[in-house]
């Protein structure tokens, strides 16, 4: 076993009200430069949506990540030698301005500078790029809150599977539902962008699993943003470098949490490192789509297994950061409880950013029985008017989850490759949680029942309560965990690099020589 230390975040989407305040962090801190105004390394998407760029989730269009061979093994979609060198003087793979949106401002100083007149002055859009006029026509979070469903919510490429009749469901009155996506890099394990780069800028740092980007030897390939499924590297137009999302890793090494998750008005945010094989990557990103998310699963090891604990110290990983490892909140949320998933694990990419998926309101069923009416509508509470009742069964409960605003099919397509089966079991183990909670603090639920639902979901009492306490009253220590950096041993990390300096991944292996 080749065992490695990776840092993780788990992002809690039922918790995330959509006030965009981890974005303006990154944008105040990272991104406030010329060249770089369109970028949000930390963007909030309103689902069901297109996100930003346009439509990066449909890889028809981007040919981003990697796909699977017939013979099991697996290639860059639209990078690597051949197709790099094939696109080199024109990539109909990179998305343009115009997908992203064109950064604009206002002519502000025209409002006290305007000569006398009848008309009141007004402050005209113009371009960020080119200083000329513009007329908007998108900006960042142009459709939030479904602002723009005809245009964005609509076109969703979740959606491709979904037949007329739950497309149209989905976006009638009674059903009209969102949720908000927030999104960094995923610093992957199996990186497209490390993969594509031709000139071996981009690595994945040893120590924490962070993906960075050499400016120094960056040569504006741009490789990495075609390669990137997800969209998270850009170019910046001023500079003619790549940039990145970077994890914060100075706040890091000094023990503070990313300055997205520092700032989480809705503390949906959680960061934490896990020990993983790295003899699995290649095998675990070439089994078919049916098995990804298991398949990814099964590569993060349990830190309190000691063999597991002697072949990380053999291989170099300190003992603080096994601690951590130990304490970690995304391991309990991924391996323990079972609760996160990937975002779209088909590409292959690996990603170590993962989801607790939102279980949101289901529709009313309301049939009639005995005279009363009985709504299947809500498991939790026993009644709500002397003549309405709510059924509180097990059976019940989990005949609800096919009726949930967001079809399986659609959630499944973000978070599980279109396995419906394991979506459901996410979606459950939230119910059974709430339910549970729901005897304890206000007594409406039938203890046996309460009790019942969270040994369907293969969760204990202990774990349920776990669970509300990372989730609900979690101080900030806890949600973060973060392994000291140990920085003094870097100098020794990059003497120790033999011909892994030039390794890049499945795609270039090509060692530079020394003094390049």
């Amino acid at each position: 076993m080749d065992i490695r230390a990776q840092i993780s975040m788990v992002f809690h989407l039922d918790k995330c009200i959509g006030c965009h305040t981890c974005s303006i962090a990154c944008k105040n801190i990272w991104t406030d430069r010329k060249g770089v105004e369109y970028q949000w390394w930390n963007n909030v998407e309103t689902k069901p949506g297109t996100g930003y760029p346009s439509k990066w989730e449909n890889q028809d269009i981007y040919k981003g990540g990697w796909e699977r061979n017939q013979d099991g093994t697996i290639q860059l979609r639209g990078a690597g030698k051949g197709k790099g060198l094939g696109n080199i003087f024109h990539n109909p793979y990179l998305p343009t301005i115009e997908d992203y949106y064109e950064p604009f401002t206002y002519n502000y100083l025209n409002l006290i500078e305007a000569p006398p007149g009848d008309d009141q002055p007004t402050a005209r859009p113009v371009s960020m790029i080119t200083g000329e006029p513009i007329d908007v026509k998108m900006g960042p979070n142009w459709d939030d809150d479904l602002s723009g469903t005809p245009d964005y919510a609509r076109n969703d490429p979740n959606m491709a599977g979904l037949s007329p009749a739950e497309r149209q469901a989905m976006f009638e009155l009674e059903r009209l539902a969102f949720f908000y996506l927030p999104r960094i890099c995923n610093h992957c394990l199996n990186p497209g962008c490390v993969a594509s780069c031709p000139s071996g800028a981009i690595y994945k740092r040893g120590e924490d699993g962070i993906v960075l980007i050499n400016q120094k030897v960056c040569r504006a390939w741009r490789m990495c943003v075609t390669a990137c499924p997800y969209k998270k590297s850009y170019y910046n137009w001023h500079t003619g470098k790549s940039e990145k999302c970077i994890l914060c890793y100075p706040r890091l090494e000094a023990g503070y949490a990313p300055a997205c998750m520092h700032s989480c008005v809705g503390r949906i945010r959680y960061l934490g490192v896990m020990l993983y094989d790295a003899d699995q990557i290649e095998k675990t990103a070439a089994v078919p789509d049916s098995e990804l998310v298991n398949a990814q699963l099964s590569m993060i090891l349990d830190p309190f297994d000691p063999e597991v604990i002697q072949a990380a110290k053999a291989n170099g990983i300190a003992d603080s950061t096994i601690k951590a490892a130990q304490n970690s909140p995304t391991y309990k949320f991924v391996k323990t409880w079972g609760m996160a998933l990937p975002l779209h694990p088909e590409f292959r990419t690996l990603p170590m950013l993962f989801y607790v998926p939102p279980l949101l309101p289901v529709m009313a069923s309301v049939t009639e029985t005995d005279g009363a009416q009985k709504a299947k509508l809500n498991p939790i509470a026993k009644t709500w008017t002397d003549n309405w009742l709510y059924d509180t069964s097990t059976e019940e409960l989990w005949g609800t989850v096919e009726q949930a605003r967001f079809p399986l099919k659609y959630m499944a397509a973000m978070f599980t490759a279109g396995d419906e089966k394991a979506m459901a079991e996410r979606i459950k183990k939230l119910m059974a949680i709430r339910i549970y909670r729901r005897w304890k603090t206000v007594g409406d639920v039938d203890e046996a029942k309460a009790r019942k639902v969270l040994a369907d979901v293969n969760l204990t009492e202990l774990q349920a309560e776990d669970v509300y306490y990372l989730t609900s009253l979690a101080k900030f220590n806890d949600r973060f965990v973060i392994p000291p950096a140990h920085r003094e041993q870097a100098h020794e990390m990059l003497e120790f690099v033999g011909d892994r300096r030039g390794s890049t991944g499945f795609g270039f292996r090509e060692t530079p020589a020394r003094g390049m």
